[in-house]
């Protein structure tokens, strides 16, 4: 007889949960921008698709309340698993066609809902199979299984892409084309198994989920929770100050994100440093992430050691500073390798070192009162607007700014971080929040 699921250790799926929903949202929107540069779409137009494609995760909070009203949780993330699975396998077809373009946006249109859906759905599954002990628990392991998925995805997704196109259908990995399509199709594919795999796993291995106390039981029930944590959200006290700190404390990452790999990959006499897929991404998936994960594990120690309004300028200036880096590899467009990834690594370090001050300012003091969870929802969702709408500009200002200039450009829009962090408000106690 098979074990029933809510008996099952939660080692044996929030690991695979958490990758699974970090492999489709990275897939969906850093990886895609890398396979329209291949193809030979210019910087501006692949910057753009691929930051439409972060519009579903930005306003799921927006849904979030009508999927928990039918069936359970774990229902609806075998749901999403198998339809992205058959999304992504349907997209990898969709490339041999003449105009694969028309087609293959509106698939990765409906994939990123899906994704988004699949978060939503996983994450009610771990907040109401475990109690508070076991999630603080397996807290560790959710954030780490999250980060593999970018190590798969940006990493050996990447890399993976330009094996096959130069080694195993020999074509010119320097030269951007419709000769691409082949490797990508492979890649597509893969993903599509590897999702329809962590699906097959889930049916044995995943809870169901318990229905939360104040779960909406009807579409007007949904309405009323919806609008009345609105109205509640905009009461805070300062909340504009709020509004303003999720939205700008990463705008020049924001307009960093698809600039920065595209600069590794263009040719040198483009002002790129004309790396191959799959030295881009060893450095992004290897040495960028362990540099992240190893900068958001100290800077969560030192939040935790000084407070958090005592270090939130220090930590804006630990996101914002080192972004100069990409300025000074573009003025040398050096070609030894050790320059271009210690380069990438400082970045990337004190990126994760100083996010750590945006997400615990969300917990700690936009969140905070009656819809907690649903508050949390909008301030990230503020965050993947901000992320979104610099992402789809990001190209075209580079294009007619040229790399220097438009990594001048990027210290610039330091400042506002700057601003909104110096005036973000402080409502309550850090002490408080922490009980």
């Amino acid at each position: 007889m098979p074990v029933p699921a809510k008996s099952n250790s939660p080692l044996l799926w929030v690991p695979t949960a958490y990758f699974t929903m970090a492999l489709t949202y990275m897939t969906l929107t850093s990886v895609t921008a890398i396979m329209f540069k291949n193809m030979g779409m210019d910087n501006g137009k692949a910057a753009e698709y691929a930051s439409y494609l972060i519009l579903a995760y930005t306003i799921k909070p927006l849904f979030a309340s009508f999927v928990e009203m039918y069936k359970t949780k774990k229902f609806f993330v075998l749901c999403m698993q198998f339809t992205i699975g058959l999304g992504f396998a349907l997209a990898a077809l969709a490339m041999s066609l003449p105009n694969y373009m028309l087609v293959l946006m509106p698939l990765f249109w409906g994939i990123s809902f899906l994704g988004a859906t699949q978060d939503i759905a996983s994450d009610g599954v771990y907040v109401t199979s475990l109690d508070g002990k076991s999630q603080s628990l397996y807290c560790g392991i959710q954030s780490l299984s999250w980060n593999i998925g970018p190590i798969v995805a940006s990493g050996g997704l990447v890399y993976l892409s330009g094996r096959l196109h130069s080694d195993f259908f020999h074509h010119d990995p320097k030269v951007f084309g419709p000769e691409w399509a082949d490797a990508w199709r492979v890649i597509f594919m893969l993903v599509a198994a590897l999702v329809l795999l962590m699906g097959l796993w889930h049916v044995r291995s995943m809870p169901d989920g318990d229905r939360a106390s104040n779960t909406p039981r009807s579409f007007g029930a949904a309405l009323t929770i919806l609008r009345d944590s609105f109205v509640t959200f905009f009461q805070k006290r300062d909340v504009w100050l709020m509004i303003a700190f999720a939205f700008l404390f990463r705008l020049s990452i924001g307009f960093l994100e698809k600039i920065g790999p595209f600069f590794m990959v263009d040719p040198v006499a483009k002002g790129g440093l004309g790396l191959s897929n799959e030295l881009l991404g060893i450095i992004y998936g290897t040495y960028g992430l362990i540099a992240v994960l190893l900068g958001s594990l100290l800077g969560g120690v030192f939040v935790a050691r000084r407070g958090l309004q005592q270090t939130l300028f220090i930590l804006c200036c630990a996101v914002n500073i080192p972004n100069v880096t990409f300025l000074l590899l573009s003025i040398a467009q050096p070609s030894n390798l050790v320059l271009i990834t210690i380069g990438v690594a400082v970045e990337k370090f004190f990126f994760g070192f100083g996010s750590v001050g945006f997400m615990i300012y969300l917990m700690q003091q936009l969140a905070p009162g009656k819809y907690t969870t649903t508050h949390y929802a909008f301030g990230t969702g503020l965050m993947g607007l901000c992320m979104m709408s610099t992402g789809i500009v990001s190209g075209h200002l580079q294009q007619w700014l040229g790399y220097t200039h438009y990594f001048i450009f990027v210290m610039l829009a330091t400042i506002p971080s700057f601003i909104v962090c110096w005036l973000a408000p402080f409502h309550h106690r850090e002490a408080q929040i922490d009980q």
